[in-house]
């Protein structure tokens, strides 16, 4: 939410409540605490829903788009939920949890999935059905980001991102391997708050965060990007045609899974957090990297909103 409030100030906005979703220090327990915090899901739900109503009235909202948000939606206007897990892997819970999460898709009156509905693609089994009961659209694709032909200023670019307590558990881990690292390095923290710092070391320099030109420019001028598998960063990074080498986030299995697909088509390695090591990096001469991709949202999708 500082996010894209620092990145739209002219925009107004409001606050939704938040899911409250508790994460571990052991990605083996995370499963337990995403249990433990279904209650406080189903209570923030609520409450959006009420929320939303009255913004549709106070704002004359024509239509939502709802990024992953459960309760955000309405029977009175058109309402979108974009997507890239139409499945949902948790294990041997991922029939259970997958079934939960399309029976919410099921409210709306589509659901948008940025990616390819053909092969090659991004999600995989992720975002991708045999069989399914609601309005499927594929977005191609998407990323906020746009290629530009910069000279290389880093050879390594890390991005932390994710929830604690393991961004700052493998933030520790990489200021401790990347400190004799003998190339350019830029550290950008994904924390929004500028009193936390960190003090640059002799070959890299440290940001908490980069808003989204600057983030653009960075990973242009970059010539290997170390991240979460997250498909948001996936998607950048095939939209830009970078190399990267992934570190999923211990117990997300989602990240987990989208790592493992990108090692099978040989674009990108990964390693878990615990057993990264630097040496790792010398695998990366063996992937091709991303194959550069364009973002084309194509407009007739937004015919859906307008009034009749």
């Amino acid at each position: 939410m500082l996010l894209l409030q620092k990145e739209f100030p002219n925009l107004k906005s409001y606050t939704l409540p938040a899911y409250n979703i508790k994460y571990s220090k052991k990605g083996k327990n995370l499963k337990c605490k995403l249990i433990l915090s279904v209650p406080s899901i189903i209570l923030a739900v609520k409450k959006e829903r009420k929320i939303v109503t009255q913004l549709i009235e106070k704002e004359n909202i024509m239509g939502i788009i709802s990024d992953n948000r459960f309760g955000v939606w309405s029977k009175k206007i058109p309402s979108v939920y974009i997507t890239h897990q139409l499945k949902v892997f948790s294990g041997i819970t991922t029939w259970i949890t997958s079934k939960i999460h399309q029976k919410v898709i099921s409210k709306f009156d589509e659901c948008w999935v940025p990616d390819v509905n053909g092969k090659p693609n991004y999600s995989g089994e992720l975002g991708h059905l045999t069989n399914h009961k609601f309005k499927l659209k594929y977005l191609g694709v998407l990323s906020r980001f746009k290629h530009q032909k910069l000279d290389v200023k880093y050879k390594l670019l890390v991005i932390f991102s994710g929830p604690e307590p393991q961004r700052t558990l493998l933030e520790n881990k990489l200021l401790i391997e990347l400190k004799n690292y003998k190339e350019k390095v830029l550290f950008v923290r994904g924390i929004l708050s500028s009193k936390d710092k960190i003090k640059d070391s002799s070959n890299f320099k440290v940001v908490n965060y980069l808003l989204s030109n600057d983030l653009e420019k960075a990973i242009n001028q970059s010539e290997i990007v170390i991240a979460r598998s997250g498909y948001s960063t996936i998607m950048d990074l095939a939209v830009l045609g970078k190399k990267a080498f992934f570190i999923p986030t211990p117990g997300q299995f989602e990240q987990e899974y989208l790592a493992e697909m990108l090692l099978k088509k040989r674009i990108a390695p990964f390693a878990t957090q615990e057993n990264f090591e630097l040496d790792n990096l010398k695998i990366l001469t063996n992937f091709s990297g991303f194959k550069r991709n364009e973002t084309n949202i194509h407009l007739d999708f937004f015919n859906l909103f307008e009034r009749k």
